[in-house]
């Protein structure tokens, strides 16, 4: 397993006000997508002994993805976030505990050349602990992405994982939280990774796009077509992330790999959901980069 993309964090259902269960959570979306494009993500996360967790199961078994780091908890629930609709604005209650602010230090004993991982499962010790368990064979790729849910995290927590990764994706609040600065956000980017001694960053700006930057002060910028009709933004963020990660692995150009993130990025959110539940809707992305 010396070779292996390991994917670090929560799976969980969004439940909606009229009872229907979507199944997401953005290490597992990441995941999902990662093993759509051929790069079989070794996900580590804990799932409850009740029905969803069942569901969670077969769902990657019916995607091939493989399933023995998916830790059963007798004592805790599978992951779930109420949606409630307020105004027509959602709000979020991540229900805690869940199965996966649980994650054992069982799963194997690996060496993994990548790690991914997001920052709401840090909001637990254990989860934490079993984070850096994974981590203390320093491997060559960690990417942490940022997801700063309030009240569920924990600055000291994210900035330390900061200062064990390579690569962070965040938006332009999470950044202002994390790095206050008064300098153009190109600048306060700029410091951001040279402080945390990141090789780069990925910094998205909603419906205007992304920019990326590296230590060496490369520096991409991609935008949405203005003509692009919008279904659901949902898991938009997971989407392009896989496909960064997916040009790190392999490593592709960082022009070319930011590129293919909008334009898969752009696919996703003509879609319902945060994940596609159909290979061929991946085919076209496959043969144009070559993973096939």
């Amino acid at each position: 397993m010396s070779e292996e993309l390991c994917v670090f964090g929560e799976v969980l259902f969004d439940v909606f006000p009229d009872g229907n269960q979507v199944l997401g959570g953005a290490p597992f979306n990441v995941a999902w997508h990662l093993q759509a494009f051929g790069q079989s993500p070794f996900f580590i996360s804990r799932v409850g002994n009740d029905p969803q967790g069942n569901k969670i199961r077969q769902a990657m078994l019916d995607w091939g993805m493989d399933t023995s780091a998916l830790q059963t908890d007798d004592n805790l629930p599978t992951g779930i976030v109420n949606i409630e609709l307020k105004d027509g604005e959602p709000s979020y209650d991540i229900v805690e505990p869940s199965a996966y602010d649980n994650i054992d230090t069982v799963f194997l004993e690996n060496s993994c050349r990548v790690v991914y991982h997001g920052s709401l499962a840090l909001r637990n010790k254990q989860s934490e602990k079993a984070l850096h368990h994974l981590l203390r064979t320093d491997p060559p790729l960690v990417f942490i992405d940022v997801n700063l849910r309030l009240p569920w995290w924990r600055k000291e927590s994210v900035r330390e994982m900061l200062h064990q990764a390579h690569w962070a994706k965040l938006n332009t609040e999470e950044l202002d939280l994390l790095y206050p600065s008064d300098k153009e956000t190109r600048h306060q980017l700029t410091d951001f990774i040279s402080d945390y001694n990141l090789q780069g960053a990925v910094l998205t700006h909603a419906e205007k796009g992304a920019e990326l930057l590296t230590s060496d002060n490369e520096h991409y910028s991609v935008e949405p077509s203005k003509s692009l009709i919008i279904t659901d933004t949902v898991g938009a963020g997971d989407a392009f992330t896989s496909v960064v990660i997916t040009g790190l692995k392999n490593n592709w150009p960082l022009s070319a790999t930011i590129q293919r993130a909008q334009q898969f990025a752009s696919a996703i959110v003509q879609q319902r959901g945060a994940i596609v539940n159909n290979q061929a809707f991946y085919l076209d992305f496959l043969k144009d980069w070559e993973l096939i």
